[in-house]
């Protein structure tokens, strides 16, 4: 699908896929760590690193050498999803709190807890479904989940 959200979706919106890379971020490496922890099966966690190693956003590193042993960490590209995980994890949140509240806070470098917003670069304005609007850009083409870009185009 010619669609960023379509694209961005198929490398980390599989299933397990971003608890993988919420528990790579939060300093599990070794893929017995992570299967305990997340209670997935073996072989669905390594098509799932696989997947996301392809990918380019998890890199396998070895860690020995006899045998030979690999940890995952976050690429570049990696550590880019976070924001967007905390942010799902802010609507989850505020829309679907465990019972007790939620189960993790973030804190920022400065020291105060927070929960994450969405801000224009350039005025510093909330960004929400009110107060953006969307346009062509210079890869819109038409084509499933782009029809209404492809029509406002026309406009």
């Amino acid at each position: 699908m010619h669609c960023s959200i379509a694209q961005a979706a198929g490398v980390v919106a599989e299933p397990w896929s971003p608890l993988i890379l919420r528990d790579l971020y939060l300093g599990l490496r070794r893929f017995d760590d992570l299967a305990r922890d997340l209670g997935i099966s073996r072989n669905l966690l390594a098509q799932r690193l696989g997947r996301l190693t392809a990918a380019g956003v998890v890199e396998k590193v070895v860690y020995q050498e006899r045998p030979v042993r690999h940890e995952y960490h976050l690429t570049e590209a990696g550590r880019d999803i976070v924001p967007a995980l905390m942010t799902l994890m802010a609507w989850g949140d505020r829309w679907a709190t465990p019972p007790g509240g939620p189960p993790a806070l973030l804190v920022h470098s400065c020291g105060r807890p927070f929960s994450p917003v969405v801000t224009c670069p350039h005025c510093g304005g909330s960004v929400d479904a009110d107060s953006v609007s969307v346009l062509p850009g210079p890869g819109a083409a038409p084509g499933p989940g782009t029809w209404v870009l492809a029509g406002a185009q026309e406009v």
